[in-house]
């Protein structure tokens, strides 16, 4: 249907009706547990007994440990912070090795090769991290057979975790510089070559710049995927338990409005991640 021909009072309720019903089913869990975040009541859920911030702050007369207050969750954010670093510097860095090596190079069994690096997005994430407990048990227990080595870091802990995740994040860090490599104009690394500049110059005035905005994408979706991963995570964690893993433990415990505090401040940091990035991207097509 033409946009500019009027639509019969059906269609325009129907549109009304699925639009309040999506950002309904949207929002609404989000709402409801930043809500009870602030109840003044020992548990996450209704009925509302009245505003307090013990939650986040604590409240040792009431023996309430808060957000802000518990070392174990400040820990595991910490923890979660340090993976999805490591996580985010791997995959842009191996991410823009492949697009490179994608768009710009032709050789035999590319396709069979670009293929395969997708197939972990496919794998769920439970058999993916069992997978890779398997096998790097497997290495660790041979290099001990052979040679004596203790290669700790391929045994149940932090390392595993940042492995674990990097085998299906690379993929989307790939596609995402590879879609912004595609449409580079080539002319221009042409132009500048001709000029006597060399190639390593190039592509630290021409190229990467241009494709700055991907890689400053991929790192956002890069970081925030590795934070909230849950079910790799947990088959390849160790005794330093990142966030997710740790929320998990404390709710099967029994949940408390911590947990909830937690969300909001997760949500808060997410959406200025996002706010940050928007900014970013103004003032890069502003300068272009």
């Amino acid at each position: 249907m033409i946009p500019s021909l009027p639509r019969p009072l059906w269609l325009r309720a129907a549109t009304i009706f699925f639009v309040l019903g999506f950002l309904v089913l949207l929002f609404m869990p989000l709402v409801t547990v930043a809500v009870f975040a602030f109840n003044d009541a020992p548990y996450p859920a209704p009925p509302w007994q009245g505003f307090t911030l013990d939650w986040f702050t604590g409240n040792e007369a009431h023996g309430r440990t808060g957000l802000f207050s518990d070392e174990e969750l400040l820990g595991s954010i910490l923890i979660s912070m340090l993976v999805a670093t490591w996580v985010t510097v791997l995959s842009v860095t191996i991410g823009t090795t492949n697009a490179f090596l994608m768009e710009r190079m032709s050789f035999r069994g590319q396709g069979v090769l670009a293929l395969l690096m997708l197939v972990p997005l496919v794998i769920p994430g439970v058999i993916l991290g069992i997978s890779i407990l398997a096998f790097a048990s497997r290495v660790a227990d041979l290099l001990g057979n052979l040679m004596g080595w203790e290669a700790e870091f391929l045994r149940p802990g932090l390392p595993l975790v940042v492995l674990g995740q990097v085998s299906y994040i690379i993929a989307i860090s790939t596609l995402t510089i590879s879609a912004r490599l595609k449409r580079f104009d080539r002319t221009l690394e042409e132009a500048a070559c001709n000029l006597g500049a060399s190639r390593l110059a190039v592509l630290g005035t021409i190229v990467l710049p241009y494709l700055r905005p991907a890689l400053i994408g991929s790192a956002a979706i890069a970081f925030l995927m590795s934070f909230e991963n849950f079910n790799t995570t947990l088959m390849l964690v160790g005794a330093d338990s990142p966030l997710t893993v740790m929320m998990y433990g404390r709710m099967r415990d029994g949940a408390t409005p911590v947990l909830n505090a937690v969300s909001v401040f997760l949500m808060v940091a997410s959406a200025a991640i996002a706010l940050a990035l928007m900014r970013g991207d103004r003032r890069d097509a502003q300068r272009s």
